[in-house]
């Protein structure tokens, strides 16, 4: 059953873990004795000592996370997502915990409980923060709108001209889906069997499209991450343009248990390297689009498929397709979509889109000369955001607190 208020999911917590017929408290327990050193230093924010935890200790856990959720800025948005992080960290049974089924029900109860936050009239006190943090120039790219909540602002839209659409009416141009931080994940996927390649990077794609059929048209092809960050646009828009042949958006999955988030971060290059095969079993929609190809000649050479990912990470349980591109099958009939049309959006939380490309199609990330690579931040901002997940080399446990 939901928990209506956060004391009704903390007592819930407890009677799980008092229970003797379930195996709440069993996982718990494992995952506990599982842990492994985190790589802050004890003194840092994010630094959260789960030796000795039980029920009473998660229950309170969770009511300081949801207490800290009215006044939170911008560059905490990590702050406790890191905190909670270090139970599964290279913990394999700390994963089995946050995985399993009464794991996964308590954790999508505290995210709907968080979802209500975030829609609840009271939270515009934090948009204002949001705003002042943000600053006016990158709040002019956004048009006004009701901001009474939180979730309002989170989705906030941007004003016509604020994005350019490169080369609109050439198809053989890819543009980023969103606001994000770009890594190519793998240039050889596979269909069905996970195949390390790069150093342990896996994408099993027919996991990641739940089955779809056109997953096979991905097979030795290439993916690209496309992590948006706590304080960045989050609707996500079409790469390509041609028709929408396939889209679902309610593929369910985990919210939590990635086992290196550290990893995620690091250092401020944010994704650089990382497996993110774990991402095939994280809450997600997906969108296949048809699309013409091009030779070097710009004549016409066959057409193919790109598919888009949006994937629902920590505390993200709301992945939303605009109703036309919602769950379109084989016995419906394509969608029309335009080159930076506007797909879907995520609501608050952690969350990445991950495009993938046929074989031979997208061989790397190309850009022309005076388009924009990144920014040049004030140092402050950069360690507000960045500073607390710099990785030290592990070691011991540091002393109980």
């Amino acid at each position: 059953m939901t928990s209506k208020t956060i004391d009704e999911l903390k007592d819930k917590i407890k009677e799980l873990y008092n229970d003797k017929t379930g195996d709440f408290r069993v996982k718990f327990d494992a995952a506990i004795a599982g842990l492994q050193p985190p790589t802050v230093d004890p003194k840092s924010d994010v630094y959260k000592d789960w030796r000795g935890a039980t029920g009473d200790t998660l229950a309170e856990f969770f009511g300081e996370w949801y207490q800290w959720g009215w006044g939170q800025p911008i560059a905490d948005g990590l702050l406790y997502i890191r905190k909670f992080s270090w139970i599964s960290y290279q913990n394999d049974a700390g994963l089995a915990f946050v995985h399993s089924e009464s794991g996964r029900d308590v954790l999508a109860d505290f995210t709907n409980l968080q979802g209500l936050q975030m829609d609840d009239p009271d939270s515009e006190d934090l948009v204002r923060k949001w705003i002042d943090e943000l600053g006016p120039k990158r709040m002019a790219d956004f048009k006004d709108g009701d901001w009474s909540t939180l979730n309002k602002f989170f989705i906030r839209e941007l004003k016509p001209g604020s994005r350019w659409i490169d080369d609109s009416l050439d198809p053989s141009v890819v543009v980023a889906p969103t606001d994000c931080v770009i890594n190519m994940i793998v240039d050889d996927l596979t269909d069905e069997t996970p195949l390390p390649i790069k150093g342990g990077v896996t994408m099993n794609v027919g996991r990641l499209l739940a089955g779809s059929k056109y997953a096979e048209k991905f097979t030795g092809g290439t993916a690209v991450s496309c992590i948006l960050m706590p304080d960045t646009y989050h609707r996500y828009h079409a790469p390509v343009g041609g028709e929408v042949v396939e889209a679902r958006d309610d593929v369910g999955g985990v919210y939590y248990g990635i086992r290196d988030f550290p990893d995620l971060l690091n250092k401020g290059n944010v994704g650089y390297g990382y497996d993110y095969s774990l991402f095939e079993d994280f809450r997600r929609g997906y969108v296949i689009i048809k699309t013409p190809y091009l030779d070097h000649k710009g004549d016409p050479d066959g057409e193919g498929h790109v598919a888009l990912v949006p994937v629902g990470l920590n505390s993200i349980g709301s992945v939303q397709f605009l109703e036309k591109f919602r769950n379109i099958t084989e016995k419906s009939a394509p969608v029309e979509v335009r080159k930076g049309d506007e797909i879907g959006f995520f609501q608050y939380g952690g969350s990445l889109n991950i495009l993938l490309f046929e074989a031979n199609r997208f061989p790397a990330l190309q850009l022309l000369m005076g388009q924009r690579i990144g920014v040049l931040q004030e140092v402050a901002h950069t360690e507000r955001h960045m500073e607390r997940y710099r990785r030290p080399q592990p070691g011991p446990f540091p002393p109980a607190s």
